[in-house]
């Protein structure tokens, strides 16, 4: 009975993102029951062995969701602890990684309140405006045109739209869990790792692959932006021994995902579709000239709100909700992410906010050690949106627009 318990809880933290790389391997084999396909319940019985043929999955986790949580489970009979990971990366800036930036064409405002928001942390900050495809600022470039890497948990972002497409749940269906139920917009707010990798099971390599690359995962993002490097999504499902599509559904393993692809994605769910080749003016007269560049459309307005209730649920009391420590004057919807690799730790947030005056799309990616994290880059989103507040940014962006309108209104009646 103790055991069981154990196991349970391991469960329970592994469905539970928390803060951790990929330190530990629970034996657990996952069986799916499936129902009728007009069933409003999926289920998953999850049958512990103690053998060595049982399936390994590695932990990756999107942020310190549940203080209540025990920080320890029993695997292959030995305790494991979440923060025993080793870091070589530093967390903090070495130097000025701005000083390289080509800036002429990007907003100077939004360009300062990104560096100002970053501070001495190391990482980027991409932001875009989803009306048209145009980068307002991307600070230390470098980064965010690097290849990218692992999207953690910001991937159920595709995962999510791709089941809801497909029919497969609505944010309301509550799928079953070892011992526990859970809605879509929970899950996303909480980012919890069971519920995707139930959906990506339930979907299919082929299925989850198909929309990654509708929404622009595996392709540059930009058009023609010099030295933007191209992010891959895996033309096989991961081996059973490394979790299969499930953890491809849950933090993104064996997927290369870079800032600007994620921008776009998101972008195209701010704007109700439409999935903009990212520009990035470099001279006065580029941005004169600029004139917005469609990739494709996709289908997928009629999902946004369903999404937009656990991206909103992440940031008022899911794992983002550091970012309102800064900011609570507008809504904002975005997606935590955070998982490691050879002793670096990515923290992810990407979200779009909503005003009067229109959009913003944001991408916060740091690289470091045990303080990056997907929380972290969530504070960092709040604070940015907080300079461009205490500027008044969005003040002036609608008188602007309104100075716009009454030209373009005159010039008609001529």
């Amino acid at each position: 009975m103790r055991l069981s318990r154990f196991l349970a809880l391991g469960l329970a933290v592994i469905g539970t993102s928390f803060g951790a790389g990929r330190a530990v391997a629970l034996d657990v084999h996952h069986t799916v029951h499936h129902a009728k396909t007009t069933s409003k319940h999926l289920t998953v019985r999850h049958t512990t062995h103690s053998g060595t043929s049982a399936a390994t999955h590695r932990v990756h986790t999107s942020a310190y969701s549940s203080a209540s949580l025990h920080h320890t489970v029993i695997a292959r009979g030995r305790r494991h602890h979440f923060y025993g990971e080793r870091f070589t990366a530093s967390s903090f800036a070495k130097g000025d990684i701005f000083a390289g930036d080509i800036t002429t064409g990007e907003d100077p405002v939004v360009r300062q309140a990104a560096i100002d928001a970053l501070g001495d942390m190391n990482g980027t900050a991409v932001v875009i405006d989803p009306s048209n495809g145009r980068i307002l600022a991307m600070v230390n470039q470098k980064l965010a045109l690097s290849p990218g890497a692992e999207p953690c948990s910001t991937i159920k972002l595709s995962v999510a739209l791709a089941a809801l497409s497909e029919g497969l749940v609505t944010r309301d269906t509550p799928v079953r869990l070892a011992g526990f139920r859970m809605n879509m917009t929970d899950a996303l707010a909480r980012s919890n790792n069971l519920y995707f990798e139930e959906l990506g099971r339930e979907l299919g390599f082929e299925r989850v692959r198909h929309y990654a690359t509708q929404f622009g995962l595996g392709e540059l993002a930009g058009y023609h932006i010099e030295g933007e490097q191209l992010g891959e999504y895996p033309t096989q499902v991961l081996p059973a021994s490394e979790g299969g599509v499930g953890r491809m559904c849950s933090f993104g393993q064996g997927v290369s995902m870079t800032p600007l692809q994620l921008g776009a994605f998101v972008a195209a769910m701010a704007n109700g579709g439409t999935l903009y080749y990212l520009q990035h003016p470099t001279t006065t007269e580029e941005v004169m000239a600029f004139s917005p560049k469609v990739k494709r459309t996709l289908d997928i307005a009629r999902y946004v709100p369903d999404m937009q209730d656990g991206m909103a649920g992440a940031v008022q009391y899911g794992t983002a909700r550091r970012l309102r420590a800064n900011f609570q004057e507008l809504p904002v919807f975005g997606k935590t992410g955070t998982c490691s690799d050879k002793g670096t730790r990515f923290g992810w947030f990407v979200s779009y906010s909503e005003t009067p005056q229109g959009s913003l799309v944001t991408v916060f990616f740091l690289e470091g050690g045990r303080p990056t994290f997907g929380p972290r880059a969530a504070e960092l989103t709040g604070e940015f949106y907080k300079n461009l507040w205490d500027r008044n940014y969005f003040a002036e962006k609608g008188t602007q627009a309104h100075a716009a309108l009454q030209v373009t209104s005159t010039t008609s009646t001529r």
